[in-house]
């Protein structure tokens, strides 16, 4: 080739085209080819979106594009409104509220024959039911005996109304579980194969069912549960994650039902928050890696052809849902553009460049903008940005809460235009077909377009033949022989395991030693409610012991452990599971204070009941003031107090902290927590989880481990200067082990580099202890100085690691240096040239970025 060949290579505005052109122009070709082929690229590369975020996230399947497109075009407008409608399965069920006042209705004899009929003796009292002067704290009994009457029944289905959700209006998909109680999974493919036997009969399209899987199967009675959300994060463990996804979806699959409404990606960065515990903690990077791993274990590897072992993942709450300004459920976030992209967008931004189907958005406002109207987020970021081709569902009646809540919107049906036209694919209604009158009205009016409805329709059959329901509308138990497997039981143990959090272990009292007393006290050690938390069985985790009496509460497992002999128990303080999650019995400290006197050891288990959602409201974060007291006048004894948190979000216990020796933190480990904290508790098993969020040591003034370096009181020394900020108790990533670990040798390949490069860093972690030990090993950085101030530190790269007593491992952390970028007053990403710390443990080293660069994409690639 001759030099009058080659051509100047032409500046192009994205750094992928010039690696294109820059490949093309040393290939020998005649210059009129190589000139045609510049011209072609210099057109793409100036196209409106033609950059590396419009290349789709999930690539289409061309056949099936042509299916969706023939069905697409032999639909009428109610079928496509149908399509777009999700109903609550109680709505399709004979009436709830009418059952219970026929119930409430009947004379005592009545009621004996009707408890003895369902053999619920043991449970209810006929005699208390028909007092007519306890009606009133009676109810939650009665409610309570209507499911279980209902649960022994079966479950029933209204014929005319079903007739009105598939028949008249074509509704495309159903949500919950009846009675908003697990079924059993024989009784799901019984609910399952009753649906979608009349929606292909009536529409001729299978319906989109959905439900609340969020830790495990936690609406199929004989299923797994796993540890709640903020568990898993605490783990700082990547393959556990996938199993309990793969788990989660193999037993949801099991009982006929496709898609489930997790992972949650909402991130607990607001302590008072009541759905803190559902998320993957404070932390962006932490909450993408674990949320990613559920979502691989969810779907398998081809989002376009998910298995029969696999569901669809919904990711949830999109987004800044976690962040109330005031702390309560469903109330304003205020969030700045910078925290939005930066830590709020990152984890949907993982999930859906790692193929996630769907998204739930979040049922409150940013900014004023209701998350179900906010077309930036809804259209731009996800939909265009990224090319994604997948479903957005509302939550639960979010469009209603446009017009009646947040009063956007002047009636309904402007609330249901708002909606749809910002993106919205499928609303949540869920208990009215109004909304199928008011978006067909809409469409004829010319108020929306037909596109935008072509469009949602498109996305919700996209996702069935996705699932594969066309071909397979239901599944059933005898297909999925390991559904229960011993195996997954054993997962959960492991799992709780790895999460609980040793926070305190003054003059090494734990492990507790065998043959002493142990008395065991607080309203937390007896419940299998607190273990679980809420979307456990139930919505909000209460009565649910029918569920779990082949589980152990901690004093069973510690009885178990220890021996009976060796444990007392006296609770001074019990919870009032007949009333609100509240509320407390009148307080019987001076027992458990009595019973001190036979122990060696004291053991108080305090923390919260369970809840859900809104419910959940607090307006103080402190621990309730008998829970104070009974630590108090326990610790008052003398004998050493060791206390267990068992709580989904951290509860305000400075003045407690320095009364108890130990402290462990298991918050909501599922039904294997008692056995978990057993083994840790009796050394059989060492601590190795971390705080996946920053514990605050007051109501008022708590932050996060990113902290902007304002908040800070004192300067950073280094990495492990983590309580230059008074107001914590124990900061992100804080974790004790019955073993310690040194770490030395921190190395990197670069110290130099630019925003292209890939930074490998190096170190060595040994165990430095008598005892086998897992180490989370965590790499943070600092940018030392910024155009806008910089965070205190970043958690950039992490791994787990096994190390045996005197063992020395090598451990590798890689980053590509663009993750040091930040976005900047224009909003658009910059890694700015300048100097880095990067901590990792105790030892650090700085790395200098030596240009700057500035991405005009609104993600990085």
């Amino acid at each position: 080739m001759q030099s009058s060949d080659i051509l100047p290579v032409v500046i192009l505005p994205s750094l992928k085209w010039r690696g294109i052109l820059k490949m093309i122009i040393f290939i020998p070709m005649k210059k009129h080819i190589i000139t045609s082929i510049i011209l072609v690229l210099c057109c793409m590369a100036n196209m409106p979106g033609a950059n590396a975020q419009n290349i789709p996230v999930i690539p289409q399947d061309p056949q099936m594009e042509q299916q969706i497109d023939k069905i697409l075009s032999k639909m009428t407008l109610t079928e496509k409104v149908g399509q777009m409608t999700q109903l609550d399965i109680n709505l399709l069920l004979p009436n709830m509220q009418a059952q219970m006042m026929k119930l409430i209705s009947l004379s005592q004899e009545d009621l004996e024959v009707l408890i003895k009929e369902h053999g619920l003796e043991n449970e209810y009292d006929a005699a208390d039911l028909a007092n007519k002067d306890k009606l009133r704290q009676n109810g939650f009994k009665f409610y309570q005996l209507q499911q279980q009457i209902q649960m022994k029944k079966g479950v029933e289905f209204d014929p005319a109304i079903m007739d009105s959700v598939f028949v008249k209006y074509k509704v495309g998909s159903i949500l919950n579980t009846p009675y908003t109680t697990a079924q059993s999974v024989k009784q799901w493919n019984h609910i399952m194969k009753t649906i979608q036997d009349k929606s292909l009969e009536a529409i001729g399209i299978p319906c989109l069912y959905g439900i609340d899987q969020i830790h495990g199967s936690t609406y199929i009675s004989d299923g797994t549960l796993f540890p709640q959300g903020v568990n898993m994060a605490a783990t700082f463990n990547r393959d556990l994650a996938r199993r309990t996804g793969e788990v989660t979806a193999y037993e949801t699959r099991a009982g006929g039902i496709h898609w489930s409404f997790n992972p949650v990606l909402d991130m607990g960065r607001q302590p008072a928050w009541p759905r803190f515990w559902e998320g993957y903690g404070e932390d962006p990077l932490l909450a993408s890696e674990i949320g990613r791993e559920v979502i691989l274990g969810m779907q398998g590897a081809d989002p376009n052809r998910i298995g029969k072992d696999n569901i669809s993942a919904c990711l949830k709450h999109y987004m800044g849902y976690g962040v109330p300004f005031n702390g309560l459920d469903r109330t304003q976030a205020i969030i700045n553009d910078q925290d939005m992209r930066e830590k709020q967008f990152a984890p949907f931004l993982e999930a859906l460049r790692s193929g996630a189907l769907s998204i739930m958005t979040n049922s409150s406002t940013i900014n004023g903008v209701n998350g179900v109207a906010n077309p930036i987020l809804l259209t731009q970021w996800v939909k265009e940005d990224l090319g994604w081709d997948g479903m957005i569902v509302t939550d639960w009646a979010d469009i209603t809460s446009l017009h009646e809540r947040d009063r956007i919107a002047s009636s309904y049906k402007e609330a249901v235009k708002m909606a749809i036209n910002a993106g919205i694919d499928m609303a949540m209604v869920p208990s009215s077909w109004q909304f199928c009158i008011d978006l067909k009205e809409l469409v004829e009016e010319g108020q929306v377009p037909m596109s935008r409805i072509d469009d949602a329709v498109r996305r919700i059959l996209r996702l069935k033949f996705r699932l594969g329901l066309f071909d397979t509308p239901y599944t059933v138990i005898e297909d999925y022989p390991r559904f229960g497997d011993p195996a997954f039981a054993a997962l959960s143990l492991e799992a709780a395991q790895e999460s609980i959090v040793l926070l305190k272990n003054e003059e090494g009292i734990l492990p507790l030693p065998k043959g002493k007393k142990i008395l065991i006290a607080g309203p937390n050690a007896h419940t299998m409610r607190g273990l679980n938390g809420g979307w456990s069985y139930t919505w909000q985790g209460s009565g649910t012991d029918r569920f779990t009496e082949q589980f152990n509460t901690i004093l069973e497992a510690i009885q178990n452990e220890f021996g009976s002999g060796n444990i007392i128990y006296e609770p001074g303080v019990l919870y009032n599971e007949q009333g609100f999650w509240t509320m407390e019995h009148e307080p019987e400290i001076e027992k458990a204070v009595a019973a001190a006197t036979g122990a060696d050891y004291i053991m108080v288990c305090i923390g919260e009941n369970s809840y859900c959602e809104t419910t959940g409201n607090i307006n103080d974060l402190h621990i309730s003031q008998n829970q104070t007291d009974l630590v108090k006048a326990l610790a008052a004894t003398g004998k050493p107090v060791i206390l267990i948190l068992n709580q989904g979000r951290p509860r305000v216990i400075a003045d407690l902290v320095p009364m108890a020796k130990g402290i462990v933190n298991v918050m909501l480990p599922g039904n294997y927590g008692g056995d978990a904290l057993a083994n840790l508790l009796s050394g059989e098993v060492n601590f190795s989880g971390r705080m996946s969020f920053t514990y605050p040591s007051g109501p008022n003034g708590y932050t996060t481990y990113d902290y902007k370096v304002c908040e800070a009181r004192s300067p950073i020394d280094g990495p492990y200067d983590y309580f230059a900020n008074t107001h914590i108790q124990w900061p992100f990533g804080y974790g004790l082990s019955y073993t310690t670990f040194a770490y030395s040798n921190l190395k990197t390949d670069k110290t130099s580099f630019i925003a292209g490069d890939e930074l490998t860093f190096t170190i060595d972690v040994k165990n430095t202890g008598e005892v086998a030990g897992k180490e989370s090993v965590l790499l943070y950085s600092s940018d030392l100085y910024a155009s806008l101030m910089p965070d205190n530190r970043r958690l950039r790269a992490f791994d787990k690691v096994s190390l045996k007593p005197g063992e020395t491992k090598t451990v590798t952390l890689t980053i590509p240096a663009q993750d040091l970028a930040f976005v900047g007053q224009d909003g658009k990403w910059v890694l700015e040239e300048g100097d880095f710390k990067i901590g990792i443990g105790d030892q650090s080293l700085m790395i200098r970025c030596s240009q700057t660069h500035k991405w005009e994409q609104p993600n990085r690639p």
